[in-house]
């Protein structure tokens, strides 16, 4: 499983859970798909990533900006 699928499952288990706004704002990544992506950023800079590379680096990225706007309105609902 890529960092992007990883952070998926990791993202659809803390909506699935519930907990509110608190647990939305507290989520990290899990240190694996974290490591997972910094090996593929290094990658990228070195310009050393292959096409599925790109994919999955490429799937991380719109997850981080999804992510973003759910914390973005998760702050609203704060008390």
């Amino acid at each position: 499983m890529g960092a992007a699928e990883k952070i998926y499952d990791e993202m659809i288990d803390l909506f699935a859970r519930g907990g509110g706004a608190g647990s939305v704002l507290a989520f990290r990544p899990s240190a694996q798909a974290q490591a997972r992506v910094a090996e593929l950023l290094e990658r990228h800079r070195e310009g050393a990533l292959t096409d599925d590379e790109r994919q999955e680096l490429e799937r991380f990225v719109e997850l981080e900006r999804l992510m973003q706007l759910v914390k973005a309105r998760a702050r609203r609902h704060q008390p």
